[in-house]
């Protein structure tokens, strides 16, 4: 079955940086749009990021555009999501997501897999 398991969470001050890596199997990668969403205590899930099935289109939200890079290396089936300058705003459990559609997609809806999520929590 299709299994995404995210890793690479943790506590970090404000201006840190993390690198959260998703980890897919079950599916064929290369062919899937990948996500990142995130949810913090009592706020609806948001689009954070999301990349083509082969790297070349990437999208952003507003709020971390600038600071996120979002990257995939399809031989190692694997996404990433590195988070630089970080901001206690940015608190919540990260979510990847795996959408067999071509376009790139903001929408929860749009995405056919999830991850369980890894916390990411920013000190002040």
């Amino acid at each position: 079955q299709v299994q995404l398991v995210e890793s690479g969470g943790g506590l970090v001050q404000a201006g840190g940086s993390l690198r959260l890596s998703c980890a897919a199997s079950g599916l064929t990668f290369s062919t899937y749009g990948m996500g990142w969403f995130r949810q913090a205590p009592g706020k609806v899930r948001e689009f954070v990021t999301a990349i083509s099935w082969s790297g070349g289109s990437t999208y952003y939200a507003d709020s971390v555009k600038g600071r996120f890079t979002i990257s995939r290396e399809n031989a190692k089936n694997t996404v990433y999501l590195q988070m630089n300058s970080l901001k206690p705003e940015d608190t919540a459990v990260y979510y990847c997501a795996a959408d067999f559609r071509v376009a790139i997609t903001t929408l929860p809806t749009g995405y056919n897999y999830w991850g369980q999520g890894t916390q990411v929590t920013i000190s002040s």
